[in-house]
């Protein structure tokens, strides 16, 4: 696991938006995004787009854990409740894993335990391994 979070230290986008990696392990991973100003819409609410981030980036730990380079195919995310404050978790798990086709779900929580956003993925994996792309940077 140590590869893969050395590697996903090369996300520009999600460090930009603060996310924190708290655990990842085969197939599930775990983030926090401590709500900023930055993350706020017009509303004064958490915008779409940085829930999916948020998501997508958790998505991501969780479907490279095994080791080998995996990419989104498919993704679509359900937006449950608004919030304007506080540190939102997001827990991605392996819903099947068959050959070069996996799907992911990722849920979204706020720090009440109340569900914000559900997101669902669909990764390819690719035949790299994600040392080998360590040892060429």
């Amino acid at each position: 696991m140590e590869k893969i979070l050395k590697f996903f230290e090369n996300d520009r986008f999600a460090d930009l938006t603060n996310i924190e990696v708290v655990s990842i392990s085969p197939g599930k991973a775990t983030t926090t995004m401590e709500i900023e100003d930055m993350h706020l819409n017009g509303v004064g609410t958490v915008h779409g787009g940085a829930l999916f981030t948020l998501a997508d980036f958790t998505f991501a730990l969780a479907a490279n854990s095994h080791g080998t380079v995996t990419v989104a195919i498919n993704a679509n995310i359900s937006y449950f409740k608004a919030v304007s404050k506080g540190v939102l978790r997001a827990e991605a798990r392996e819903l099947s894993s068959g050959g070069r086709i996996a799907s992911y779900t990722v849920d979204i929580h706020d720090e009440d335990g109340d569900m914000v956003a559900v997101f669902q993925g669909m990764a390819y994996r690719k035949r790299e391994k994600i040392s080998d792309l360590m040892e060429v940077s």
